[in-house]
């Protein structure tokens, strides 16, 4: 069974991608969404990374995530700040919510961890029935560049009491027929030489191109779609190592 951002990954995450931390992100979305009245939902809210910037601006965003540790670091970094919000644990797939959105978001290709086609379409349909007539569907994805098997990494952070987590990615499966690839990571949380935690992660993350998931959101309902390439609003991806956002209404 897959699973990925429980208590080790969630504390990386949140090292690696604390809250406010922006990849051009951060001031496209609060430019993007400017002129939204309504409410916003961000799928794959995780550790409040974008989310709590936008809720410090003035605006109203929900957040969703299947991780429980995630939304619990997130919760902690609301109230800290004294910011108000809804936190919901669910699967952008399957989530069900009576309040409707005037936009949803969903940054940094968090979309991709729904590995299997058939979840991606079914979340871009639970999506469209969480939208208000004429809201609009954000969302980023990333071509997978390097799909060689067996390759292995390695990187770690040290943290406030003196610990050290490290984490070991290996790429162990790739899949070209239903285009996706699955890494295990596993973290280790050392201090003073001794083994604390040790974590085993099972990461999947799908590929789309470009125009195949245009035709997806136009498939399932969506129109007057603008695809932007590195958080530049209208510019078409040029290469491969470009962030791709798409903005889309109902």
């Amino acid at each position: 069974m897959l699973s990925y951002y429980s208590k080790l990954s969630a504390e990386v995450y949140d090292l690696d991608k604390y809250v406010g931390r922006s990849f051009g992100d951060v001031e496209y979305y609060q430019e993007r969404l400017a002129d939204c009245k309504g409410p916003v939902l961000e799928p794959g809210a995780g550790n409040g990374r974008l989310l709590i910037p936008l809720l410090e601006k003035g605006f109203d965003v929900d957040g969703l995530d299947v991780s429980t540790d995630m939304l619990d670091i997130c919760r902690h970094h609301c109230e800290k700040r004294g910011l108000e919000t809804n936190l919901f644990t669910g699967r952008m797939e399957s989530f069900s919510l009576e309040k409707r959105y005037e936009a949803i978001i969903i940054p940094t290709g968090s979309f991709l961890l729904l590995h299997q086609r058939e979840d991606a379409v079914r979340a871009l349909e639970n999506f469209q029935k969480h939208l208000n007539k004429d809201g609009r569907l954000l969302i980023d994805i990333f071509l997978q560049k390097d799909v060689s098997l067996h390759t292995v990494s390695t990187r770690s952070w040290e943290t406030a009491n003196d610990e050290l987590i490290t984490l070991e990615t290996k790429l162990v499966e790739v899949d070209y027929v239903h285009q996706y690839s699955l890494s295990h990571h596993r973290y280790e949380k050392w201090k003073k030489g001794a083994l604390l935690e040790t974590e085993l992660e099972l990461f999947p993350l799908r590929w789309f191109g470009v125009e195949e998931f245009r035709l997806l959101l136009l498939q399932h309902g969506f129109k007057d779609i603008t695809i932007s390439a590195d958080y530049q609003y209208g510019q078409y991806p040029t290469n491969t190592s470009e962030i791709i956002t798409f903005e889309a209404r109902v």
